[in-house]
């Protein structure tokens, strides 16, 4: 397919970039790797009047220490995620997700608030980002806010995010010696979850988030009650659909899904605890 007819303009900074999307509207769609955007364009789901492009805002793309969390640019590309030495150390949960993403050439090129900011429940980084409590911080013409990610996600590739503001940083708390796991189920590597599951766990304390089992990355709330009240991994896995609303598609059927949510979960948390 052929995206409709569209302008094109390059934004140096992240204020340009808001002051542009300012200026053309609901209309524009800020670009940054285009993994996503590109896909509804070319099918026509999307129809942006102008594209503005924020892939070369060099600011934006950082991985740092920031004390108690790791801040992450916006801007920064999957395979920076994947590699990062620090985020190997203190987020190594998020390090691994990353090295899930597609294959390498969209490592290469898409990028982690794109990502999120797409809000596609089947995309491994936002359930992910859900599951380690992390915190969005978004920039518009009012200034900065932040967003946890539990309130981000509001529906299907819906979220909390204003026409006019754009994620500039991704802020995830340290892991702190942690352990953690992150399944996947698909058919071909490169391919979609059917079922993702991200989970960590530290004594009684414990997150799991849930990729393509709803409108939404899931965040499995009753799963981390329940170890937290001291249930056997067993029991708390049996909980894994609890907080879901997973759909049937050509891949597979409701019941399979939640058959898989459950066993990758006691898979991760099992994993999380060796």
């Amino acid at each position: 397919m052929i995206p409709a007819a569209f302008d094109y303009v390059r934004a140096g900074s992240a204020e340009e970039a808001i002051s542009l999307v300012g200026e053309y509207g609901e209309d524009a769609k800020l670009l940054a790797g285009g993994h996503s955007l590109l896909p509804l364009m070319k099918l026509r789901l999307a129809q942006p009047s102008v594209l503005i492009d924020i892939g070369r805002i060099t600011d934006l793309s950082y991985i740092r220490d920031a004390g108690d969390h790791i801040a992450i640019g916006a801007l920064t590309r999957h395979m920076d995620v994947e590699t990062s030495s620090v985020l190997a150390e203190h987020v190594p949960l998020l390090a691994s997700a990353a090295s899930y993403v597609g294959d390498s050439q969209v490592r290469h090129r898409g990028t982690i608030g794109g990502s999120i900011a797409h809000a596609d429940p089947a995309s491994d980084l936002p359930a992910t980002t859900l599951a380690l409590g992390a915190t969005y911080v978004v920039q518009g013409p009012n200034g900065t806010r932040e967003i946890a990610a539990k309130d981000f996600y509001i529906g299907f590739l819906e979220s909390a995010l204003e026409a006019d503001e754009m994620i500039t940083e991704i802020r995830v708390p340290k892991m702190g010696g942690a352990g953690w796991n992150f399944q996947k189920f698909n058919r071909r590597a490169q391919d979609w979850a059917i079922v993702g599951v991200a989970a960590w766990r530290n004594g009684t304390s414990a997150g799991v988030g849930l990729v393509n089992m709803g409108s939404t990355p899931i965040l499995a709330t009753q799963v981390a009650e329940a170890i937290a009240a001291g249930a056997s991994i067993e029991d708390a896995a049996e909980l894994a659909v609890a907080d879901a609303e997973p759909q049937a598609d050509l891949n597979a059927s409701v019941e399979y899904r939640g058959h898989l949510a459950k066993t990758l979960v006691r898979r991760a948390l099992t994993a999380s605890t060796q």
